[in-house]
């Protein structure tokens, strides 16, 4: 008795094309996907969540130097303005309040092109006035004002040079550098208004042995 020939599959040439070209189809079709979902994931936390920055020059010396790397939390501090074919779609104002002695990342206000980082000192309605190498806060709480403690994150002995004082409207901020002498702020250059601030330093992530939450 013959032995019946085995029933295997068999597939044409034309056949093993198809099936090559649907592999690639379906491959090119899952990066699709992968990049469609990637920017959905990663365009929000972008826009409306963190940023990068680079510390560039000496003004936050010695706590931020020169070539550090940071992540800046935007959450509730920076305003959010989508617009298209000169159309507002969507504007989300900052609705936080930012807490004294906080470094953040803002638009220089003379030129907005410029991100400037440093330390908020005086807050929305307050009074500061610079004089004998110190820093007073006037505002509700202590209308005949207070001396700003800040041995925390300036070096002992370090005066705060200039002589001025100013009343911030409801929608500014007074910044300094930590470095007082060598640090271009709002002694030289007035407040900064709510709408140019980026947002908080959260993370230094660079260079790692000094590694810090904010």
């Amino acid at each position: 008795m013959q032995n019946e020939p085995e029933n295997k599959p068999f597939l044409s040439e034309e056949g093993d094309a198809s099936n090559s070209y649907q592999s690639v189809g379906g491959f090119v079709l899952e990066v699709i996907k992968i990049i469609i979902l990637a920017f959905v994931i990663i365009f929000p936390i972008r826009v409306f969540l963190f940023q990068p920055f680079f510390v560039q020059g000496a003004s936050m010396e010695p706590n931020f130097e020169d070539g550090q790397y940071l992540i800046v939390n935007e959450f509730g501090v920076k305003e959010t303005d989508f617009s298209f074919n000169s159309h507002e779609l969507l504007k989300i104002d900052p609705f936080k309040e930012i807490p004294r002695q906080r470094v953040v990342v803002f638009r220089y206000p003379l030129d907005t092109t410029k991100f400037f980082i440093k330390r908020v000192i005086g807050l929305p309605g307050e009074t500061v006035k610079v004089k004998d190498g110190q820093v007073t806060i006037f505002n509700a709480a202590h209308p005949d004002g207070f001396v700003l403690d800040e041995k925390s994150y300036l070096p002992v002995g370090l005066k705060t040079a200039g002589d001025l004082t100013i009343t911030l409207s409801d929608k500014q901020y007074f910044m300094l550098g930590d470095n007082r002498m060598f640090s271009s702020d709002s002694r030289f250059w007035g407040p900064v208004p709510t709408s140019d601030i980026v947002g908080e330093v959260a993370l230094r992530a660079w260079p790692l042995d000094k590694i810090s939450i904010f």
